[in-house]
């Protein structure tokens, strides 16, 4: 038995069997109750290997195929932010929703206690979030490094946003379906994360290097079962290190009223000058909100809708503080972690930290959190569930698709409620002119 099996046999072996017997609960990435299939044991286990399909490795509980009635997907990945963050002051009105708790702190470097905190400057300096800055903050589950590790001025890691900052996004949550236990797929930063959530593996890259990507894609798995896909962008998407072609975001909006979309439309926002709406720090996060309103009204207004689904994630945590340490995770392949000896030394067996996710759709499972642990290659799996599409990697083999957000039995956001205004403040938007935005 190869090595990155034995080590994701060897911990499902010792660890995700508890996991999977623990209650409900706060603050433990492991407390999430595991969804009510038959198979959900196995995957726990890591026991699917790449290829796998979806009958293979989901119970019959679990919808596959035409039960999955959503033709359009519109997935649109932002950059750089946690789920407390953005989310966390969603449970002081949700007590349902795993939001940090009240008085929550980090240490400082003289080991006094910085509190989380409400931030008062929307376009900060960049907070570290590369492998060796994440496993940092992670410390062993301790998930107490963010502001040691983003010294100096480290408190900035531990600045949230809430409703008055993100009213859009808030008013999604409450009337779609999120997730508190959405996690990134590995501790670094944003090029492994995306390759996991386009292939199911980084193929051992742990940095942003610009090298193509050559391993086999969910891109690649829709071409072979002729299912349509399209990669619309508002400057350079990350989807070209696959090869794939890109089309201007105009393009998306022109489909959408046309009822042209494909089936699965990929959105990239703009990742740099002053009109920057990825969201990535130290762009206006309110910028970001704006313009995912822009994707999500066109999308409720185009003859597509009916059986549509916008999902709304983040690529990895940005170096901001979460308070839910990531649990363990399958190991996708046989590839290791390219690490210098100087690096935090890791394989690929745990995600990264909580990211936010939005599933708005006619189907959408009205106000419903999800407390099923779910990462980047859950979307992979979903896909692949509903198209039977073999597995990409032992991750995705083994992953849970995200239909608990879902309510198949009929479209009950057919027509949503109309949802809060994404304005940009004009006082924040005047500070961040000091950063160029």
């Amino acid at each position: 038995m190869d090595l990155s099996r034995r080590l994701a046999v060897g911990m499902a072996t010792s660890v995700l069997p508890l996991l999977a017997l623990l209650g409900s609960g706060c603050g433990d990435g492991s407390s999430s109750p595991r969804p009510t299939d038959s198979r959900a044991t196995d995957r726990a286990m890591c026991r699917f290997e790449p290829g796998a399909l979806p009958a293979e490795t989901l119970g019959s509980e679990l919808p596959r195929g035409s039960s999955i009635p959503i033709d359009h997907f519109v997935i649109l990945m932002q950059e750089n932010r946690s789920f407390d963050h953005y989310f966390g002051s969603l449970a002081r009105t949700d007590d349902d929703i795993d939001g940090f708790p009240r008085g929550y702190t980090n240490p400082d470097a003289d080991g006094k206690p910085v509190r989380a905190f409400h931030a008062t400057d929307y376009c900060i300096e960049d907070v570290e979030h590369s492998w060796n800055d994440s496993h940092v903050e992670y410390n062993d589950g301790r998930n107490d490094g963010f502001v040691t590790r983003n010294d100096p001025h480290g408190e900035r890691a531990m600045g949230y946003l809430d409703e008055s900052d993100l009213p859009f996004y808030y008013g999604l949550a409450r009337t779609f379906s999120t997730a508190d236990r959405y996690f990134c797929s590995l501790l670094g930063s944003t090029f492994p994360n995306r390759f996991f959530f386009l292939a199911a593996t980084s193929d051992g890259r742990v940095d942003n290097r610009l090298d193509l990507f050559t391993r086999t894609s969910i891109y690649d798995r829709l071409d072979e079962a002729g299912v349509s896909s399209k990669v619309y962008a508002v400057l350079a998407a990350f989807d070209l290190l696959l090869g794939r072609p890109q089309h201007p975001i105009s393009e998306f909006y022109t489909d959408a009223t046309q009822g042209t979309l494909p089936t699965v439309s990929m959105i990239s926002g703009s990742s740099a000058g002053p009109d920057q709406n990825d969201e990535h720090p130290p762009a206006n996060p309110q910028v970001g909100q704006q313009f995912v309103r822009s994707i999500y009204e066109a999308l409720v207004a185009s003859p597509q809708w009916p059986s549509s689904a916008l999902i709304i994630t983040y690529d990895e945590h940005g170096g901001f503080f979460d308070h839910v340490p990531p649990p363990p995770a399958c190991v996708p392949d046989d590839v290791p972690p390219e690490t210098e000896p100087d690096d935090y030394q890791a394989t690929f067996d745990r995600y990264g930290f909580r990211v936010p996710l939005l599933v708005v759709s006619p189907y959408s499972n009205p106000g419903h959190v999800s407390h099923v642990v779910y990462d980047h290659t859950s979307i992979l799996r979903l896909l692949e569930a509903r198209f039977d599409l073999p597995a990409l990697t032992r991750r995705d083999a083994n992953a849970t698709p995200i239909t608990d957000l879902f309510d198949f039995s009929a479209p009950r956001l057919l027509h949503p409620p109309s949802q809060p205004a994404a304005t940009i403040d004009p006082g924040h938007a005047q500070r961040c002119e000091a950063f160029g935005f």
